[in-house]
């Protein structure tokens, strides 16, 4: 048996801050609450821990709460399909169950944007944040040369986890301009956590450059990457390199709320003050709604959770503090948005969609991503679009989206175990 019930009055998916804080606050009320997540451990990618180690300092509070209430928690399972209204199949292992829900809260998180450029994917290029996990399950840094590239904060603490962890960074190669770093920072001012977060990030930095308007062109070597050319305003140049993380910010993870026909605008799920979103009975909260760090996603995960559960005027009251938080989000998107010089980097032979082995100039022949998908499986892989779908829509324009169940690999098994008479859940 996997372990999951048949019904439950809330059922939040997502196990990162969002996700933990809607849980917390929905179970307070004695209902029955299950909380869904597809890592062994609850945490998310900013609470994940290394090898070895406990729970994140700031994440006690938080994951205390789930230890009161009505309460269970399914490690390692996924959300594979929402076959009707008020029901999830939840799939753990080789088997899947038919879970009845009152509410659904989604809090499915971000991953990391990949641009395609020669040499990409060469053994030892990673995402920015893809390495520093790697590095939190084990993998050997101590005295590896790594370049860390792309856009968004992820790259200084990416930097800062990596040379802590013994390796050898390099240099910091951010795309975005000087100006728009500068004016970030000088808005962090009046928001001294965020303020306080960012100067230690710089001491645990410092003596690495940190490159602006700065970009790799092509990756290169034998077996692995050995070395990255880079572009830093008119100069070019090669730097020899074990690893190159490499990430453009975050992309939010909507296809179950695509799945359930969720109202979506510019790529993120759109919400009322609850957190609601245009279906009935689900809520929405962390980056799916908006890119904004962790404490934003956490207040909005409170609200979520409480509004889920009736508790609409102590929702209410965390409005103002997620105004105030929410404000960091424009600042975000405008400070590392996409440099159209990026658009140049793919080669005709650069692969852009990797399962199905699909170049750049392949793709050029088509004029839309239906067409090319239709004509070179481009998105049609096991990843379903969530790398080469960014890619398509930054490089040309085009959407790869088409949701459809199930929205993760899944075995036959799961797809075949369904109750022939699923549970039904009483809406409150």
């Amino acid at each position: 048996m996997n372990g999951i019930p048949e019904s439950a009055d809330t059922v939040v998916v997502g196990g990162g801050p969002a996700g933990i804080a809607a849980a917390g606050a929905a179970a307070e009320t004695g209902r029955s609450v299950l909380l869904v997540d597809r890592r062994p451990n609850l945490g998310g990618n900013i609470w994940y821990r290394a090898v070895g180690e406990g729970p994140a300092a700031d994440a006690l509070s938080d994951l205390r709460r789930l230890e009161r209430g009505n309460l269970r928690v399914v490690a390692s399972a996924e959300v594979l399909d929402v076959p009707r209204s008020g029901t999830a199949l939840i799939g753990r292992g080789t088997d899947a169950t038919e879970v009845a829900y009152g509410a659904l809260v989604l809090a499915t998180g971000a991953r990391e944007r990949f641009l395609p450029f020669p040499g990409w994917t060469l053994p030892n290029v990673t995402g920015a944040g893809g390495l520093q996990l790697l590095a939190k399950a084990g993998a050997p840094l101590k005295g590896r040369r790594v370049v860390v590239a792309g856009t968004g904060p992820l790259l200084l603490a990416a930097g800062a986890y990596l040379r802590g962890r013994g390796a050898d960074v390099r240099l910091i190669a951010e795309q975005t301009s000087r100006r728009r770093v500068w004016t970030l920072a000088l808005g962090l001012i009046r928001d001294r956590q965020r303020l306080r977060q960012a100067l230690d990030l710089r001491r645990q930095l410092r003596g690495i450059p940190y490159l602006t308007d700065c970009w790799p062109l092509r990756a290169e070597g034998e077996g692995r990457v050995q070395r990255v050319t880079l572009r830093h305003g008119r100069k070019e140049w090669s730097e020899e390199c074990d690893l190159l993380a490499c990430g453009y910010h975050l992309v939010p993870n909507t296809e179950l709320a695509e799945l359930l026909g969720c109202r979506m605008e510019s790529g993120f799920v759109t919400v009322d003050e609850f957190q609601a979103t245009s279906v009935p009975r689900v809520f929405a909260a962390g980056e799916p709604v908006g890119i904004g760090g962790m404490e934003l996603a956490r207040i909005e995960g409170e609200i979520a959770g409480r509004a889920a559960t009736e508790q609409r005027e102590r929702a209410r009251g965390l409005f103002g503090e997620r105004r105030r938080l929410a404000r960091f989000r424009p600042a975000l998107d405008r400070a590392f948005r996409l440099s159209p010089q990026l658009r140049g980097l793919p080669s005709p032979e650069t692969i852009i969609c990797r399962c199905e082995d699909v170049s750049a100039g392949a793709l050029r022949e088509y004029g839309s991503g239906r067409e090319a998908r239709l004509q070179t499986r481009c998105g049609m892989g096991r990843c379903q679009g969530r790398v080469c779908g960014p890619s398509t829509e930054f490089l040309w324009g085009w959407s790869l989206r088409g949701t459809r169940p199930p929205i993760v690999p899944a075995t036959v098994s799961q797809l075949t175990l369904r109750p022939d008479s699923p549970p039904t859940m009483r809406q409150s």
